[in-house]
């Protein structure tokens, strides 16, 4: 969000093209305040700022803006000032940007390109989409085992302009196989004779290329790490992951989560920045798959037309049980969700949770059903209000199990299990909450 102080003198700025101000602008405060700023500018506007500042500084900007924007000002470089900028940044924004551009554009781009950085970057587009290999960055710092701590110091300040972080040092031999990391305050405070391999830590906590982005980012928030190394199939070093890339990850996986619990398609870009059409269609699909669901509650509630024509007191009822039994599959559902995402739910926990999700439902659906029975006593008979109380017992029980058992299923199956969304839970739960409804009342009013 841009600061309603600085917006204002930024435009001035650009008015009166004031160079000395908008220079001061960009270096004198953060990068990410600048990009703030910068996204409510038009692209114009905002090569014109970020042109009166050094390239590292705007790069250091540009990385900080939203992929959707970084994506409207680079389409209007040329391929020789785009080339420059992409060489400046870091590798894994860098590959971000690339990913989402067109491929032929990609392919001329790469020949303007420093040798060393266009092998780095056509590996790192190589891997697959949502692993390790595809958000970690190469820009990391390394040690032989063999050298003193003087000499790694000295290599160290060597290396630091361009690596990424230099707290975390990895410790790997000549074929980059990763025998241990050592960090920093434990070299600063080591003897300068002391050598490296003492002093490192050879127990490397560290993540498969080709691992989920999520299983790295709850990995790193797990053990409070500032970086993860990430190693190949051979045990050799090809990158780190960073905690300001995991939380980009923790925040785009928790959005898809929240997304689908709604029962809309997770949008790639920001709600604003997503057109019309293609916000209706992501949300347009979860309701025709609803609508179908709505439609097959409809059926079973036709099947059911004689029995509601001769106890019309039935339908009075109805919104109350299969709102119990929805609501209580969403609850569930939720909690089970969020449970597996982050990592809290493994195979020996999954009999215990379910277990425990159908004591409570049992526990909440007697609950409900006291109270429901008292409600509709005021209505409807003492028979009739039995019926209504047994229902809800069993609805609130199967939506509770419902809501628990499927995002499991889905988990097991290799999909995601939030695609088992609230209003998907309920619908299902209406169609079974009509079933049992009506067959109680059957049996128990002797229909």
């Amino acid at each position: 969000m841009y600061d309603p102080l600085l917006l204002p003198e930024l435009r001035e700025m650009l008015i009166e093209n004031d160079a000395r101000a908008m220079q001061e602008f960009c270096e004198v405060f953060h990068p990410g305040v600048v990009s703030e700023n910068l996204e409510a500018l038009s692209v114009a506007e905002c090569w014109s700022v970020l042109s009166h500042t050094s390239l590292t500084r705007r790069v250091e900007v540009f990385e900080f803006l939203t992929l959707p924007r970084q994506m409207e000002l680079v389409a209007t470089l040329d391929k020789k000032d785009l080339s420059a900028l992409l060489e400046a940044m870091a590798s894994d924004d860098r590959v971000a940007l690339l990913k989402n551009m067109d491929q032929a554009k990609v392919e001329l781009l790469l020949p303007l390109i420093a040798q060393a950085e266009r092998g780095d970057i056509r590996k790192l587009l190589s891997y697959p989409e949502h692993s390790a290999g595809s958000i970690m960055t190469t820009d990391y710092a390394s040690l032989p085992e063999g050298v003193t701590v003087r000499d790694a110091l000295a290599q160290l300040r060597t290396q630091a302009p361009d690596r990424e972080t230099i707290y975390y040092v990895y410790v790997i031999d000549d074929a980059r196989h990763l025998h241990g990391f050592v960090s920093l305050r434990k070299l600063f405070l080591a003897r300068p004779d002391a050598l490296v391999s003492e002093l490192m830590d050879k127990d490397v906590i560290s993540v498969r290329v080709d691992e989920d982005q999520e299983v790295v980012a709850n990995r790193i928030a797990r053990y409070d790490f500032i970086a993860m190394p990430v190693v190949d199939d051979q045990g050799r070093l090809v990158g780190i992951v960073t905690h300001d890339d995991v939380l980009d990850v923790l925040q785009q996986e928790a959005t898809e989560d929240v997304h689908r619990l709604g029962g809309v398609e997770p949008l790639e870009d920001g709600y604003l920045s997503t057109p019309l059409i293609t916000l209706a269609w992501k949300r347009g699909i979860w309701l025709v798959l609803l609508l179908v669901a709505g439609f097959g509650t409809a059926a079973i509630l036709s099947h059911y037309k004689s029995e509601t024509q001769k106890s019309e007191w039935l339908v009075l009822f109805l919104p109350l049980v299969l709102a119990s039994g929805g609501n209580a599959g969403s609850q569930s559902a939720t909690l089970v969700i969020r449970a597996l995402a982050l990592g809290q739910l493994n195979r020996e926990t999954q009999a215990r949770i379910g277990r425990r999700e159908l004591y409570t439902g049992l526990l909440l659906g007697a609950t409900l059903a006291l109270m429901g029975f008292t409600f509709a006593r005021f209505y409807v008979s003492t028979a009739d209000a039995a019926v209504v109380a047994g229902t809800v017992a069993l609805v609130v029980t199967f939506g509770t199990v419902n809501g628990t058992l499927l995002p499991i299923i889905l988990k097991q199956l290799g999909m995601d299990p939030a695609l088992m969304s609230n209003p998907l839970i309920a619908s299902l739960s209406d169609m079974v909450g009509v079933l049992i409804y009506y067959n109680v009342a059957l049996l128990a009013l002797g229909g």
